[in-house]
């Protein structure tokens, strides 16, 4: 198979990328079996390893990823996906990008840098 190494490491992490504007949006992980999901549905499926599950992103929130692009690093054990992001968050916490906390210099503080864009609690029934 070309692509990334499952013999090697059973999980490989996956870095999400919005294809329109370059913001990375998430990190998740894939086996081959969401690995091989991913190519044949063209929608993005991670390994959930808190469940130990396949996770279909957006199966709960509506906020799929289609995959535009996948890229795999030069030593076969990291994933890029370039996605379109529908609805417009891919985090669970209902911000655009898992990453919307930015530490301060001193690594002492963080601000919050993004807008929810939808509420948690409506979405997934918990608080």
């Amino acid at each position: 198979m070309v692509g990334p190494n499952f013999q090697k490491t059973p999980l490989i992490p996956v870095i999400a990328q919005d294809v329109a504007t370059g913001d990375v949006l998430m990190m998740a992980w894939m086996n081959e079996e969401s690995y091989r999901e991913t190519l044949a549905t063209r929608r993005v499926c991670y390994y959930s390893r808190s469940r130990q599950k396949l996770w279909r992103k957006g199966e709960e929130s509506g906020n799929v990823q289609e995959l535009h692009e996948l890229y795999f690093d030069c030593d076969a054990d990291t994933l890029l996906a370039k996605v379109n992001q529908i609805g417009g968050a891919a985090c669970h916490e209902g911000y655009k990008s898992c990453f919307f906390r930015r530490l301060s210099a001193d690594g002492q503080s963080y601000e919050t840098v993004g807008e929810r864009v939808f509420d948690p609690a409506v979405v997934y029934g918990k608080s």
